[in-house]
């Protein structure tokens, strides 16, 4: 049994004269939290856009859910979901209205069911007949992450979720986001909140300069960081010093 939900290998994208992706390695585990990290600019959402078949890689292979992305991107589409950086609700229509139209618009069976039952998991009945445009932040994002869900897709996709919500709504989405994990559900995931990776993932992986330079688990990226000078008490390091440590030692690398 296929135990891998995404292969990369030597993925390539260049804009004109502008090499993004330079030859890109990875792999993720069905089931797991995988997050990419990067500045603004590193490539993370032309990433995502080519693993959702928006985009077409120059060279190298993605693998999705046993797809190629290039040759089979009908398959892909049908195991996948693709939650971008905004919100994607109809704010003049209702929550249950919103999840009820996606739902037909998926020919998907029982649409006011399959609402009841994401209102009720996303924890959006007392909210669900009210106008989206009414929602807070937290609850925008949530709505929009359950009409992902809808039509039940192997592997979900998040670029930058939680951006522009405040801490509260921050918290409420990676609480949803660890459910579906926990419930066997692959989400891949592109953030620059270091504290979300730190929170969420099961492996991270950073994306500088066009190339993966770092892939492991927190443990396993903390073993990265210089040994703590030790006084009294040794300080863990946290994932943004660690990422900071990274992007710093490839630079350093780069100007000699």
């Amino acid at each position: 049994m296929q135990s891998k939900a995404i292969q990369v290998k030597g993925l390539q994208k260049s804009y004109k004269q502008l090499h993004v992706l330079k030859g890109v390695d990875f792999e993720v585990e069905k089931g797991s939290i995988f997050a990419l990290l990067g500045s603004n600019g590193a490539g993370k959402t032309t990433m995502i856009k080519i693993l959702t078949t928006l985009l077409e890689q120059d060279g190298g292979t993605a693998i999705v859910n046993g797809f190629d992305v290039a040759s089979q991107p009908d398959d892909v589409r049908q195991s996948i979901s693709l939650t971008g950086q905004f919100a994607a609700v109809d704010e003049i229509l209702t929550g249950r209205e919103n999840l009820i139209l996606i739902a037909r618009l998926r020919h998907l069976k029982n649409p006011h069911q399959l609402a009841d039952d994401l209102l009720t998991r996303f924890g959006l009945v007392d909210a669900a007949d009210r106008r989206v445009s009414t929602y807070s932040g937290g609850m925008r994002r949530r709505l929009d992450i359950a009409m992902s869900l809808e039509g039940k897709p192997q592997i979900i996709f998040l670029d930058e979720p939680t951006t522009g919500l405040d801490p509260e709504a921050r918290i409420e989405v990676w609480k949803t986001v660890k459910e579906l994990a926990d419930g066997g559900t692959t989400v891949f995931l592109t953030t620059q909140n270091l504290e979300e990776a730190e929170q969420l993932a099961d492996r991270i992986a950073i994306l500088h300069e066009g190339r993966i330079i770092a892939n492991g688990t927190l443990t396993d990226l903390k073993k990265l960081f210089p040994p703590a000078q030790v006084e009294y008490i040794e300080k863990q390091p946290s994932l943004e010093e660690i990422f900071l440590t990274i992007i710093g030692k490839k630079e350093q690398i780069g100007n000699e």
